[in-house]
């Protein structure tokens, strides 16, 4: 093999490699930018209602959401969501080196879990600073197997002030809400 071959295939191969990491490098970058986004909304609490679906039926049509940013730590944002009286529910938000983590926490009135808890999914490479996607992980496809599919999009908006959260289910909506911050 020539010199100059060996080299373009070296050349080539470091390429490919920096490549790899530049996209790594991306990740991390929105996924800490959003966790770090997020965690400024700490101590806040946002209202809002579902938006989709429109069915009178849906368990949380017309129902009063609150979504509190209760607790906040460097590694872990844990938000409060109410469907109406039913305080059951949590959105928990876990940066690690592994990744960003969405998962969603459900209580029993006594405080006890849940038998459906504790389903969701690590950020894919889609996501933004302000805009994140979870894609359903092992744990969730275990627990609920038709959830096996299921994409969480959690977003805010700094300049209009809304929190989104979105459920696709393959890859067709499912659920929605948006909130805003709460007046005082």
């Amino acid at each position: 093999m020539s010199k100059f071959r060996s080299l373009c295939l070296i050349t080539s191969a470091l390429t490919l490699s920096f490549a790899g990491q530049a996209g790594d490098v991306t990740e991390k970058t929105s996924h800490d930018g959003f966790f770090n986004n997020m965690k400024t909304l700490c101590g806040e609490v946002f209202v809002g209602a579902s938006t989709y679906p429109d069915d009178p039926d849906h368990d949380f049509a017309g129902k009063k959401l609150v979504a509190d940013f209760a607790d906040c730590s460097n590694h872990e944002i844990r938000i409060k969501f109410a469907v109406g009286e039913d305080h059951s529910r949590t959105w928990v938000v876990t940066q690690s080196e592994e990744g960003l983590l969405l998962k969603h926490d459900h209580r029993n009135p006594d405080g006890t879990p849940d038998e459906l808890t504790n389903y969701g999914g690590w950020a894919n490479q889609s996501g933004t600073d302000h805009k994140q996607y979870f894609e359903a992980d092992q744990e969730t496809a275990e627990l609920i197997p038709e959830a096996s599919t299921n994409v969480w999009m959690l977003s805010y908006d700094p300049d209009t002030k809304v929190l989104t959260y979105d459920l696709k289910r393959h890859n067709e909506p499912r659920y929605q809400a948006q909130l805003t911050p709460q007046e005082s």
